[in-house]
């Protein structure tokens, strides 16, 4: 209980990576992105003030006093906020999974796009969730280490294995126990986002780029290789390439890392630290290697056939966005029957179709590939056990390591 206590204010340094994922990092993903960079993506000033000002949660409060008061069975509806473009769109705009649900259950759902970025969508939630009111959201969908935040604060809900029996026993091997949410006994992912590596056969003159080694130390791609604003992933990519895990790193292997980071930097092997925007740059050859994520590289790839990827014999990272209920959701069976109806394999697969990020859900490969048989083969969609295996996860950081782990990849990257 003592972790639940602990004060949620954000140092300078996590306020600075937060501006940098929402401006071009893995907050501002692919297909989601270029539609919210009209303005709606724009960090919010409330929303930073809001995560950097969480605060306590209110003493003495009990996980019963957490519960919800729920209204299930008469109140036949469901609302759930999501990222924009994240659900699978037909024709006049519906959505048909969510359709197909409400047909089957009765279960009206309102499905809101109002998720922009966690900081900003937090900022929302945030003054309810530690007054102990109800959000007006039954299923939200944040990234894993806003989850864990609200997990560790006790905002968020325990799930009902009851309501839960396509989810429990199809949810793939390597989403099953993160060290935030053991058990998955409040979450349950909706997606996974691997960061691997990717290249243009053109600008490497035909030649493969499959390590982070060869990014940091090739003298042929020197001034030609992009890493990431993301410090889990940089850092995590760079560990994975010296032996070491992501998942139980210490303080001494991370500064090493940093320290390996910061020699490439000086001589001038790194063109620059990205978000997504190194899409262009990798497109025209400008950059001839990088790290990358997976869903932006299906698109490039159908785009342009010089793009490659590679999964690095080391490993590559892997965070989720998680699908929870919040306290004091008024539909929480409805919520969790929603959650469940996704882990069907051929709901699961018409979303893999349209968002093309890892697909969490065991057994969908014969219904995705009734749709799209190229993207059933794809790794990036469908990891095969050889990929899966090489997935690791960075572990969870007290608020004390993260400020200090932060502060030195900004000084490595110039932020």
């Amino acid at each position: 209980m003592e972790a639940q206590h602990e004060p949620e204010s954000l140092s300078s340094p996590q306020l600075a990576a937060v501006r940098r994922s929402m401006t071009n990092g893995r907050m501002a993903l692919t297909r989601r992105s270029l539609l919210r960079a009209g303005g709606a993506g724009a960090l919010a000033v409330g929303g930073l003030g809001a995560l950097g000002g969480c605060g306590i949660p209110p003493a003495g409060r009990t996980e019963a006093d957490n519960a919800s008061d729920d209204h299930s069975a008469d109140e036949k509806r469901v609302n759930f906020s999501n990222w924009t473009e994240y659900m699978d769109v037909g024709k006049g705009n519906r959505h048909p999974t969510l359709d197909a649900f409400q047909r089957r259950t009765g279960i009206k759902v309102k499905y809101t796009e109002d998720i922009n970025d966690n900081v900003e969508f937090f900022g929302k939630i945030k003054p309810q969730l530690a007054a102990g009111q109800d959000t007006g959201r039954d299923l939200i969908c944040v990234t894993d280490w806003l989850a864990a935040r609200m997990i560790r604060l006790g905002w968020m809900q325990p799930l009902d294995p009851a309501n839960l029996p396509h989810a429990y026993t199809r949810l793939g091997q390597g989403f099953r126990n993160p060290d935030w949410d053991p058990g998955r006994a409040h979450s349950y992912p909706w997606t996974g986002i691997p960061a691997v590596i990717a290249y243009n056969k053109k600008a490497t003159g035909g030649r493969k780029v499959t390590s982070v080694s060869q990014l940091l130390e090739d003298p042929k791609l020197k001034g030609r290789v992009g890493l990431l604003t993301e410090m889990r992933d940089t850092v995590g990519l760079t560990l994975l390439d010296m032996g070491k895990r992501p998942e139980d790193v210490t303080a001494e292997e991370y500064d090493a890392a940093i320290a390996r980071l910061q020699k490439a930097s000086d001589r001038g092997q790194i063109r620059r630290f990205t978000g997504n925007d190194y899409t262009g740059d990798l497109t025209k050859g400008d950059l001839a290697a990088c790290m990358a994520w997976a869903g932006d590289l299906i698109q490039l790839q159908a785009d342009n056939p010089e793009i490659e990827f590679a999964i690095p014999d080391a490993g590559y990272m892997t965070a989720t966005d998680n699908l929870l209920i919040p306290n004091k959701a008024r539909h929480k069976k409805n919520a969790e029957r929603l959650i469940d109806y996704f882990y069907e394999p051929k709901v699961a697969a018409k979303i893999a179709a349209y968002i093309n990020y890892v697909c969490p859900v065991d057994g969908v490969r014969d219904e995705l590939a009734k749709i799209d048989k190229k993207l059933a083969d794809n790794p990036l969609i469908l990891p095969d056990e050889e990929m899966a295996a090489k997935s690791h996860a960075f572990r969870s950081l007290s608020s004390k390591e993260e400020t200090a782990f932060e502060d030195k990849f900004a000084k490595l990257t110039g932020a």
